[in-house]
C-alpha cells in the first residue's frame, strides 16, 4: 500500500529530496505522494521531522 502525508505535514521538502522515485511534489499547503508512483520504499517516512508519511 502507499505511502501518503497527512496534515501534520510542515512542507519542509525533507521527503520529496529523499524519495528514490520523484513521487512527492509540493501541494497546496503540503507535500502529496503520487501513490502510482510512489515503491514502498518508506524512505520519505524516515526522514519527515514530524511523521507526516505513513501507509495509507
Amino acid at each position: 500500500m502507499a505511502y501518503a502525508i497527512s496534515d501534520d505535514c510542515i512542507s519542509c521538502g525533507a521527503c520529496a529530496a529523499e524519495c528514490p522515485v520523484g513521487a512527492i511534489t509540493e501541494g497546496d499547503g503540503k507535500y502529496v505522494i503520487d501513490a502510482n508512483t510512489c515503491i514502498e520504499c518508506g524512505a520519505c517516512a524516515g526522514t519527515c521531522p514530524v511523521g507526516a508519511p505513513s501507509q495509507a
